[in-house]
């Protein structure tokens, strides 16, 4: 079904017809309490719109052209892409779920064998046999979607992944979720669900590319429970193709002593957009969050997160690096919040911004909105060039200017690659910053 639509005719209107014709043949029709979720989605779309520069939390962040560009539902993919084809994007050492324009591909995908208390498939196939399970993860009662992008993935998603684990289960294997966008002018809404039952422990890649050379827009979400003692490592990887537009949400809520670590890294895409936001319902949470971002030419790249340190005792951690080139522009948003009554929490952020051009701009803003009164809180930013001396003392020691700079702007973006506790995919990525920092001498780089 084409979300195509007569000139003139408004961008929510188009959805809204889409979603009409759409409707029968979404996941799960037949499921009363999710068709309400989708039907009460689709109204909070309708209320909301897609957000402007007029709303606070997208004010350097411009989406109309999203928004105007009409974009058609893909096709069921199985058997579209071989094993041959995707070979050079999977990574060693994993178990793999492969998604292809936003729906599972079983024969391109390897998951078995699995420990006892684990299930990780297609949230299409475990909806068809886990109902009661799902319903509250999918149904979201409050809904309280934070914009029109996560109100539109909640009415139109049709597949994604699963990942529950149950009490004391760990999956030593990392989890590879490779998401695919093949072919051009299409959208996909892919959603992710990760339930981590107490004591349970996983490694999660969700990994996005294009092998396209045109426009398309994926829309993604992510929602993960840790419960008490749980430890869930969350990476996120955004390699689009450079005319893509990609929006993703990832929301997180963690009980007593759990542990959440969340890694992102934003490579490309035209224009981007990435929400991580964590709460901590009961005392003794521990989030880290990690996060590099690497544009050039024109490319915008915009990472929101939010930890709500709604309990005692919390502990955050965030570090997040930017390197931009050409006309990039970035942005960084980061919101720490100390409710009343967390006391002991401990939190720290921090933002750096590596400018390697004249016309590369960043926008920062780290927040902390502090409400207890026996608390540990700081953050800081900077945005900067590289350093001359640094430069000179390379080039007193035989480097050239050009390969000085590579390897000086290769050591700033690897100590996000470093914190990254995935081996495979630390390689993956220092090979990718190297492709991009072709002069960056490598030879005994760790691993």
């Amino acid at each position: 079904m084409s979300l195509d639509a007569a000139p003139k005719v408004d961008s929510r209107d188009r959805y809204l017809r889409a979603f009409e014709s759409l409707e029968p043949q979404l996941t799960g029709g037949s499921l009363l309490w999710l068709s309400k979720a989708r039907r009460a989605a689709l109204d909070r779309f309708e209320t909301l719109g897609f957000p402007t520069t007029r709303h606070e939390d997208w004010k350097y962040t411009r989406v109309s052209a999203i928004e105007k560009r009409a974009f058609k539902t893909p096709a069921p993919s199985s058997g579209r892409l071989t094993r041959e084809q995707i070979r050079p994007l999977l990574l060693e050492g994993t178990r793999r779920l492969v998604f292809v324009d936003g729906r599972y591909d079983p024969a391109l995908s390897h998951v078995e064998p699995l420990p006892p208390g684990a299930r990780v498939g297609s949230l299409a196939t475990v909806l068809a046999d886990d109902v009661d399970g799902l319903e509250p993860l999918l149904s979201d009662a409050d809904g309280a979607f934070q914009n029109g992008f996560a109100a539109l993935n909640a009415a139109f998603w049709a597949d994604g992944a699963y990942v529950d684990l149950a009490t004391g289960t760990a999956l030593e294997t990392p989890i590879h979720l490779l998401f695919i966008a093949s072919e051009p002018d299409v959208v996909s809404h892919p959603r992710t669900i990760v339930r981590a039952g107490p004591g349970s422990k996983v490694a999660i890649i969700e990994h996005y590319v294009g092998i396209h050379q045109g426009v398309s827009f994926t829309n993604a979400a992510t929602h993960i429970v840790a419960e008490a003692g749980a430890s869930v490592e969350h990476c996120k990887v955004q390699e689009e193709a450079p005319r893509v537009f990609h929006v993703a949400g990832i929301d997180v809520r963690q009980h007593a002593d759990s542990r959440f670590a969340s890694h992102s890294f934003a490579l490309g895409a035209a224009l981007s957009r990435n929400d991580i936001a964590t709460r901590f319902d009961a005392p003794g949470c521990e989030a880290i969050l990690n996060g590099l971002y690497v544009g050039a030419d024109r490319q915008h790249m915009d990472h929101h997160t939010s930890i709500d340190h709604a309990q005692p005792r919390g502990v955050s951690r965030e570090w997040y690096k930017g390197v931009l080139d050409g006309a990039a522009h970035a942005v960084f948003n980061g919101r720490v919040l100390v409710r009343p009554g967390a006391q002991k929490t401990d939190a720290y952020q921090s933002n750096r911004n590596l400018l390697l051009s004249e016309a590369a701009e960043v926008d920062t803003k780290p927040q902390l909105e502090i409400y207890a009164d026996d608390v540990k809180c700081s953050h800081g930013a900077t945005v900067g060039a590289l350093d001359a001396d640094q430069i000179f003392y390379l080039r007193s020691r035989g480097v050239d200017e050009r390969a000085a700079r590579s390897a000086l702007t290769f050591g700033f973006a690897d100590e996000i690659v470093a914190r990254c506790g995935i081996g495979p995919l630390r390689r993956r990525l220092r090979a990718l910053l190297a492709a991009r920092l072709a002069d960056s001498p490598l030879a005994g780089a760790p691993t």
